[in-house]
């Protein structure tokens, strides 16, 4: 079952994508994603929009106007956005349409901390080709082969690819 998880996985790294979605899990042992949900819970304690559950999706914040995903950095704004897509897609299907808002807490490489996305037809058909290829990722037996880029020496499954 494909989750927001693994569409953002996918755009960030396939190699990632198939190990994580094959229960190959190494992000308890990494900090960085320790801290990611520490600023996550934090960020949501003072809000009466709490995390919401559905099916194999969950929203971080849900409002009148946006389906809101709140993300520790801008490190990979892409990935994070098909993400925020895919859950715009599972509540369009249920008959909810919102906007989609990314919050970021650490700028770093863009020059926002919000940003906006309107589920346009056009990346309806985008976000489909995704799920796409995420399922013939998935059905392979090996996972792609580990290449080695600078976004590799922060990630969960780094020792696992290349030591």
């Amino acid at each position: 079952m494909i989750t927001g998880t693994i569409v953002n996985y996918f755009i960030h790294c396939k190699r990632q994508c198939w190990l994580f979605a094959n229960r190959i899990n190494l992000e308890d042992n990494s900090e960085d994603v320790r801290i990611g949900r520490v600023l996550h819970e934090l960020k949501q304690e003072g809000s009466k929009h709490h995390e919401i559950s559905l099916e194999n999706i969950k929203i971080d914040k849900i409002t009148s106007d946006y389906i809101v995903e709140i993300k520790k950095s801008d490190a990979d704004l892409e990935a994070s956005k098909y993400q925020l897509l895919f859950y715009m897609k599972i509540l369009k299907d249920k008959g909810i349409e919102r906007k989609g808002k990314l919050e970021v807490i650490e700028k770093n490489k863009q020059d926002h901390r919000i940003h906006i996305f309107e589920f346009t037809p056009e990346l309806e058909r985008e976000l489909e080709k995704v799920i796409e290829d995420i399922n013939l990722l998935l059905v392979q037996e090996q996972p792609p082969e580990a290449i080695m880029d600078k976004k590799c020496k922060k990630c969960a499954y780094y020792e696992y690819c290349f030591l």
